[in-house]
């Protein structure tokens, strides 16, 4: 992979991989700062790459994984738990051929639980509440329902449904 800026341009980088672009720039600048750390920036640059084509190729993993290296073809990833471990193991082979498709000489791949860090936050699902008009409504259904066999686990269904939501 070939570094497309130029490591005398003065102008800032954002290092894809990166959770924020200030901590891209901030690392950037750092890098940028003084000869000897100048000459880490295509290895950063080349991480952030390979991260970034990662989560390409996973994108419902890709908040789940980290590029920790890739040395001689294998490359490890770090994962925050043995479930996230189990479930990225599944798409190894599509992510191992898609990294292939772009470039990427990866042999093998290795995944290191990192207990330390942090779990993406769960999302959070909202609870659905029924208007007191629509209870009501279900009430009346279940009231106004014909009780023949057919219908009896209709009504049952009805107005349980309007009783929970009345507790609820």
């Amino acid at each position: 992979m070939a570094l497309s800026t130029s490591l005398s341009s003065t102008s800032l980088m954002h290092i894809y991989g990166t959770r924020n672009n200030p901590t891209s720039f901030e690392a950037t600048d750092f890098l940028r700062s003084n000869e000897r750390m100048a000459r880490l920036l295509p290895a950063a640059m080349r991480m952030a790459d390979l991260q970034r084509d990662v989560g390409a190729a996973l994108p419902a993993m890709a908040g789940n994984c980290d590029v920790l290296s890739f040395q001689e073809g294998v490359l490890v990833l770090a994962v925050p738990s043995s479930a996230v471990a189990a479930r990225l193991k599944q798409g190894l082979p599509k992510l191992q051929s898609s990294l292939l498709a772009r470039g990427w000489q990866v042999n093998s791949l290795r995944l290191k639980v990192q207990v330390m860090r942090a779990m993406p936050e769960q999302v959070q699902m909202r609870t659905l509440a029924l208007p007191e008009r629509a209870v009501a409504a279900f009430e009346e259904l279940g009231d106004a329902l014909p009780d023949t066999p057919q219908n009896a686990a209709l009504v049952a269904a009805v107005k349980r449904l309007a009783e929970k939501r009345r507790k609820g």
